[in-house]
């Protein structure tokens, strides 16, 4: 069984500290502790929150860690263009440094710290690379955002998120230039998740966007924050939570385990095949009716 914990709340620092508490609720079980610890999110633009990730969340993720006992915490990112120009352009830098974060612009690594992957059978026609730190990481830590992508990807959630981790245009690869031009996007996204495996997963679902994105789009308040261990139980979870705010027709008209990123990650392995599997767990008293009307949503499909 794969938990999504949801705690419903339209602040984001209350929101995520409770999220984390009810996936981890035991600090001696919490897969941070003692571990160099690599926070992938989701600043593909400087965008405000759902278009990029929210600072308060990733400042927020950043204290958690150190609090649960990380060892050391390193922050990674490929975003679409210069990427230290969106860090710097958010604002984030100078707190993460107050805070002791490494920051890593992936844009900046050379080619001999990308690692390779051909896979017979993926959808990748010259392969994939993906960013060595990401691979090393001893403990891998995701913060996506809820939000739907109208360029092809569908929606751009924990699973979108590993895009970010393969070398761009701006590199001189090809690889994106693959991935956009492919009417399979969605598997080869998937297929990109085969590389790493996180152990942590927070979603900031305060406000999503239900049509459009990744960057601008219809925006509506989520008031939510979910956590979990397993990416296809947190899309699932997140696609849940998109119909029940009322998204676009591929949202609305797509059974959620239909939908390609999800059908294609079951194939290869990367998370639950059904809802029966899927645990949407409240984070206290406030989220039993939201979590409860998720878990429904999940269940029809």
């Amino acid at each position: 069984m794969h938990t999504v914990v949801l705690c419903q709340d339209s602040d984001r620092t209350a929101g995520l500290v409770k999220a984390l508490a009810g996936l981890w609720p035991d600090l001696k079980d919490d897969p941070v502790r003692g571990k160099e610890v690599l926070i992938k999110p989701n600043y593909n633009t400087a965008d405000p929150a759902p278009g990029s990730s929210d600072n308060a969340t990733i400042l927020t993720l950043v204290d958690e860690l150190w609090r649960r006992g990380a060892r050391s915490i390193r922050l990674g990112e490929r975003s679409w263009r210069d990427t230290g120009e969106v860090l710097r352009s958010k604002g984030i830098l100078p707190e993460l440094a107050r805070r002791q974060v490494e920051v890593m612009v992936f844009d900046e690594l050379p080619a001999r710290d990308w690692v390779e992957f051909k896979v017979p059978g993926h959808h990748w026609p010259q392969g994939f690379a993906v960013f060595r730190p990401m691979l090393e990481a001893e403990c891998l830590v995701e913060a996506c955002c809820l939000k739907t992508h109208q360029y092809g990807g569908g929606f751009t959630m924990s699973l979108k998120l590993a895009v970010g981790a393969v070398p761009g245009a701006g590199q001189g690869a090809a690889y994106m230039n693959a991935l956009h031009s492919s009417p399979r996007q969605q598997s080869m996204i998937a297929e990109i998740n085969t590389a790493f495996t996180p152990d942590i997963i927070v979603m900031d679902a305060v406000e999503a966007f239900t049509d459009g994105g990744p960057m601008e789009g219809r925006r509506k308040k989520g008031e939510a924050t979910l956590a979990a261990a397993n990416r296809v139980a947190m899309d699932a979870a997140g696609l849940a939570c998109l119909k029940r705010l009322g998204s676009n027709w591929s949202v609305m008209a797509t059974p959620i385990w239909e939908q390609e990123q999800i059908k294609r990650a079951v194939e290869l392995g990367l998370g639950p095949a059904e809802p029966g599997l899927v645990r949407i767990k409240p984070a206290d008293e406030n989220s039993l009716a939201y979590a409860q009307e998720v878990a429904d949503i999940l269940a029809r499909g």
